[in-house]
């Protein structure tokens, strides 16, 4: 899949460009209805399927005061969109000029006469230009009269909720796996690079490592999981903590600790993605170590045994 950024770059290699647009975070069954819409008219008329995407978020630039936690970050959206087999992707930076866009300019100047988009295709609550004015059927409208297709994709639900970025947001954070799975059709994944902790992981005989993660990134809520940890091509069963080490502490920043079950080696600096399966049990505080040793021998003897029952080749995302 070829990565551009910034809508200046692009140039058509002269098939007909079908474009999703929305910001996609997380690429949900929701989004994934979307994109194969996309891929199957764009193969159907040999034509490139491509996805636009302002960076950052626009939440980001026009509400800083919100802590806005994404679900995925560029890159591992990135690799999503090309599984779900996109010829393309256009990231293009998002600003307040951007912003007060009136609906026609950004269908005129950036679809039409940048992009010369032969469709394109949103989801049922697609919102675009100044103040989110425009809606699917003003976006129809500007199709029938600048010569493009516009598919407006109905809601996938699952049960009697609307799938959304903001409800698998909500599953993750109150660490709720099996159904933020259920929402996004892969399992719930957080990446980072391996840093240094407290090291006592190492001396009480549960050696973890430490994941520093983009600030922007969800992360589970505070418990222990069962995880599929992945270096590289490698895959190795793991059970995290994401919590505050009460134990330990009466106050400590939250963090994600994986024990790495059967593996031994140095870690530190490399890259490392947390597939999660299952929520264990909440974070708890011990009366000492002895008990806390205990309980961690159970939670990874536990991981081990249901990690078994998911595949181990890395076949976990779309």
């Amino acid at each position: 899949m070829q990565i551009i950024r910034e809508i200046e770059n692009y140039k058509s290699d002269g098939r007909p460009l079908y474009l999703a647009l929305g910001n996609f975070d997380g690429l949900h069954r929701g989004h994934q209805q979307l994109m194969k819409n996309v891929v199957k008219t764009a193969r159907d008329n040999n034509g490139a399927a491509a996805a636009f995407i302002f960076e950052p978020h626009p939440v980001k630039v026009l509400f800083p005061h919100r802590d806005l936690k994404l679900l995925v970050t560029a890159e591992m959206r990135a690799e999503l969109l090309e599984a779900l087999g996109l010829d393309m992707l256009i990231y293009n930076s998002f600003s307040v000029d951007i912003a007060h866009l009136a609906p026609e300019s950004f269908a005129k100047g950036i679809l039409v006469e940048r992009l010369a988009v032969k469709a394109v295709f949103v989801g049922f609550n697609y919102s675009f230009g100044f103040k989110g004015a425009g809606t699917p059927e003003l976006l129809e409208d500007f199709g029938k009269k600048f010569g493009f297709a516009v598919y407006v994709i109905p809601p996938v639900k699952q049960g009697n909720e609307v799938i959304s970025s903001t409800l698998v947001r909500q599953a993750i954070e109150a660490g709720d796996i099996e159904y933020a799975a259920e929402l996004l059709g892969y399992l719930p994944m957080v990446e980072g690079v391996v840093i240094e902790g407290e090291k006592r992981g190492r001396q009480i005989g549960f050696p973890t490592a430490n994941l520093g993660v983009c600030p922007d990134l969800v992360i589970p809520g505070n418990g222990v999981y069962a995880a599929w940890a992945r270096m590289g091509a490698k895959m190795v069963k793991a059970v995290v903590n994401i919590g505050s080490k009460p134990t330990f502490h009466p106050e400590y920043p939250v963090s994600i600790e994986a024990h790495l079950i059967d593996f031994e080696g140095d870690i530190y600096g490399r890259p490392l993605r947390l597939y999660f399966t299952t929520r264990l049990r909440d974070e708890q505080k011990f009366a000492g170590v002895d008990a806390l040793v205990r309980q961690i021998g159970t939670d990874r003897d536990e991981a081990a045994k249901l990690l078994k029952s998911f595949p181990n080749d890395g076949a976990f995302t779309i």
